[in-house]
């Protein structure tokens, strides 16, 4: 029943910004934790930034003051804004949840949204 569905991606060109979306939906239970993933062909998922409920906000060293994460808790969403894209930063971005529900813990993953940084 739970669904978190992405929106904003596409085609930009270097030096540009995109703003993702990533919004939760159904019985999600009670979030702690959000973050955003990417994956590029051929390689490994990676944790590109990561914010909690109380405010505490992780980002992976390649995208440190470029991309910025956010989240609006009572509308269960969470944001990427990504400025100054560089074409590596091209990958299937993912959104992630960690929650808590009827004292157990889950975590869900949205189906993606590509990004994509060519000229």
């Amino acid at each position: 029943q739970v669904q978190l569905v992405e929106s904003g991606g596409g085609l930009v060109q270097p030096g540009g910004s995109l703003r993702l979306s990533c919004v939760g939906s159904g019985n999600i239970g009670s979030v702690y934790g959000m973050g955003w993933y990417r994956q590029a062909p051929g390689k490994e998922r990676e944790l590109v930034a990561r914010i909690t409920t109380g405010g505490s906000i992780r980002y992976e060293e390649s995208v440190l003051d470029r991309f910025t994460i956010s989240s609006d808790n009572a509308e269960k969403t969470v944001y990427l804004q990504m400025t100054n894209l560089k074409p590596e930063d091209s990958a299937v971005y993912y959104c992630n949840y960690a929650t808590v529900y009827n004292l157990n813990r889950f975590v869900y993953w949205g189906q993606g949204t590509q990004v994509t940084v060519s000229s």
